[in-house]
């Protein structure tokens, strides 16, 4: 209950507020009034041109009206990157993939809100002119291809795990608030976009059950789970179909989801319509088919020919009319309409910088400590005990460099993993680097250390120019891999520590999946990490000597070799893609990692026996933690269709949590299971069924280490 002063001073706020929006000259300025009313209003009110000028990147100011100019600039998958002009100084987390790795929506979401709050302290240094309050993040497409060049940019490959974690991070960025908005998520990239070779003309081909079963789902997560305001089509095509122009934006988006926001093209895919795809004749149709679509707002130069278009009456004033409502619905729910004084978020001051206090400094090395996957420790070298050390040799070019990749901003300050293990060790150890093996340095330094740690991995940007990578192995935007094996070089120069030394360590810093068969076998202890975190450096020290226990899971299934994987281009991921349906044996499977302690699972049970297409039951177990150390815990749970008629996935994941457990401790995780998530797509009925029969529940720590099992029974009602 309110304290009376404090009702009073929240009563005297609203009043103000109240009075101030009646004595305002439009009704769009009224917060009192509906959201449509408001957007009715506004729209009246505009002219032609200013409504042409609404559906830009750089929607201009309209004095007469006391708008200001609204930037659709703003990028931020694990931080605030790019804006308008450049970048900015912003607390800066490892890649998606990483975040990803935490298995940690709630940690997400925290560090969505840190980036949501860093906009707001920009957008209201600059005015609204270099930092857009319309953020592009997170990437929700999915990583159903190692050798995709974008895979750092994605959370994972299970459509259920990447719309969880999604939904995590744009409630972080979008605020807490029930009226107003932090900021406003612009998800990408719609849709089925996870390849970079030819990216611009090529089409991603699959069934109806792919596209709702896979492809559609974290985007529907976003949307209805997330409240996500706004999305971005993809430069690719969907069976034939721009996604520029796509039939999914108004039959599924809006008309399903009951999506209402704002829908933006990628940049250059307008004129890619008529130069690359050559689905329309002219830049005229081009603008047509986008605004007939559903798009909402052009990357690209668009106001010539859509005047053209209005005068040859291919389009009328309505057509704007209805576009541009997204735009505004999402602009009147970041406050930007209201009297200051109603959103909280007004209270941001310009002149703060947030990114250089302890509370963001925690979080970035929290997340990265989380982010952090052991895949192997045999016998007890892992962790490391600095008192029984006297020397470290760290080796490998990576070992000195926090790498930037083109989507994170400028970090306030980086840590290197050497400079975070002298940190760690102090004056007492030896800490000594080189970053390669000429004249035998490397292999002279393992040799004459107690312990020897490589750093092996990609460059996040190939250190090359847009559009190039030297080595097959490496990846980015616009270039997909070719190979997914280490270059030779650091092949070689990790044999060559080992052979100096027993006692090596390799540490993983990459972008994506590597097929290290060689590495796996010989090495007694690996961890992977992403790259570009501030507290890259510390947070992985905190893991090497035990400061931190590492429970990072990886998001994706890392295969053996390359041949073990389909075609690049076939998107048809029942022909034996990711964890869903490959019947290989992986290098590691989908949710792997390892601890420093150990966990034993018992007293599986279930709310009810059987569960109907509209219901829901609880699935309950036990964890104890077996060890003399703390740690974390992620507990998943899978179900497997035990007869279908239909090709059904090996096993699914429909459940996930991370916990943390003290040494002997136990705690009991309840997961709710929907019966929805127990259906298939029937593309004859055109909806999800259910199909009667027996469902086995798998529940473990990763999709190939199940520990408990129980049967139950699907019901139609």
């Amino acid at each position: 209950m309110l304290k009376p002063i404090a009702f009073t001073a929240l009563a005297a706020v609203l009043a103000a507020a109240t009075l101030r929006a009646q004595q305002q000259p439009y009704r769009f300025q009224n917060p009192n009034l509906p959201v449509e009313q408001r957007v009715d209003n506004l729209i009246s009110l505009m002219t032609l041109d200013e409504k042409i000028g609404m559906l830009g990147q750089v929607q201009p100011a309209l004095p007469r009206l006391g708008i200001k100019s609204f930037t659709n600039w703003t990028e931020g998958l694990h931080g605030l990157g790019w804006v308008r002009g450049g970048s900015v100084t912003a607390t800066t987390f490892p890649q998606s993939v990483g975040l990803g790795g935490t298995w940690n929506p709630e940690i997400l979401r925290q560090a969505g809100a840190v980036e949501g709050y860093e906009a707001r302290v920009y957008f209201k240094k600059y005015d609204g002119v270099r930092v857009g309050l319309a953020i592009r993040a997170p990437n929700v497409d999915l990583a159903r291809d190692p050798r995709w060049g974008r895979t750092e940019e994605s959370f994972g490959e299970d459509p259920y795990f990447v719309g969880k974690m999604s939904v995590g991070y744009i409630k972080g960025l979008q605020g807490d608030d029930p009226r107003y908005l932090l900021s406003a998520s612009t998800m990408k990239h719609f849709l089925a976009n996870s390849n970079e070779d030819g990216r611009t003309r090529s089409s991603s081909d699959f069934d109806e059950r792919n596209l709702r079963e896979y492809y559609l789902v974290p985007f529907q997560m976003g949307i209805v789970e997330g409240n996500a305001q706004s999305f971005m089509a993809s430069y690719n095509a969907v069976n034939k179909i721009p996604d520029t122009v796509s039939p999914f934006i108004r039959e599924i988006a809006e008309k399903e989801w009951k999506f209402d926001g704002m829908v933006c093209t990628d940049a250059g895919s307008l004129p890619n319509l008529t130069r690359q795809f050559h689905y329309y004749p002219d830049a005229t149709a081009a603008v047509v088919g986008c605004i007939k679509a559903g798009i909402t707002v052009f990357l690209d130069q668009y106001s010539t020919p859509l005047r053209d278009a209005l005068e040859k009456k291919l389009l009328t004033e309505a057509d704007i009319d209805r576009n541009i409502r997204g735009n505004i619905r999402m602009r009147i729910r970041l406050g930007e309409f209201d009297p200051p004084e109603l959103s909280p978020y007004n209270k941001i001051a310009g002149t703060e910088e947030p990114w250089y206090g302890e509370k963001n400094m925690a979080l970035a090395r929290k997340v990265t400590q989380e982010s952090i996957v052991l895949l192997k420790n045999n016998g007890t070298l892992l962790p490391l005990d600095k008192s029984k050390l006297h020397s470290v040799a760290v080796i490998g070019p990576l070992a000195n460099d926090v790498l930037i990749d083109w989507y994170a901003g400028m970090p306030p300050y980086t840590v290197t993993p050497l400079e975070g293990i002298r940190n760690k060790v102090g004056s007492s150890v030896r800490v000594r680097f080189t970053p390669d093996d000429n004249n035998g340095n490397a292999a002279n330094l393992a040799a004459e250390s107690d312990v020897a740690i490589v750093f092996a991995g990609n460059h996040p940007t190939c250190n090359a120019r847009f559009g190039q990578c030297a080595l097959p192995g490496e990846g980015k935007e616009a270039v997909d891999r070719k190979a997914i094996d280490l270059d030779p070089a650091q092949l070689n120069l990790i044999r060559r520590v080992k052979a100096a030394n027993a006692r090596t360590i390799v540490v993983l810093i990459s972008s994506f999946p590597y097929a290290i068969g060689w590495v796996q076998d010989n090495v007694p202890a690996i961890l992977h990490m992403a790259h570009s975190s501030q507290e890259e450096g510390n947070a992985l020290a905190d893991v090497l000597f035990g400061d931190y226990n590492p429970a990072g899971r990886l998001v994706a299934t890392w295969v053996k070799s390359v041949d073990d994987l389909p075609p690049m281009m076939d998107y048809d991921i029942r022909k034996g893609r990711t964890y869903l349906y490959f019947k290989g044996q992986p290098l590691y499977p989908f949710g792997f990692g390892l601890s420093y302690t150990t966990f034993a699972y018992s007293n599986l049970r279930t709310s009810g026996d059987s569960v109907s297409s509209t219901g829901e039951i609880a699935v309950s177990v036990d964890v104890r933690n077996t060890g003399s150390r703390a740690g974390d815990e992620v507990v998943q749970l899978y179900v497997k269709r035990l007869n279908s008629a239909v090709d059904r996935p090996l096993k699914e994941l429909r459940g996930f949590q991370r916990i943390t457990l003290g040494p002997n401790e136990t705690r009991t995780v309840r997961m709710p299971l929907h019966g929805a998530d127990l259906t298939y797509w029937d593309a004859g009925k055109q909806t999800f069924v259910v199909e009667p029969g027996k469902v086995s529940l798998l529940v473990g720590a990763s999709s190939a280490d199940v520990r408990l099992e129980r049967t139950i029974e699907v019901k139609e009602k």
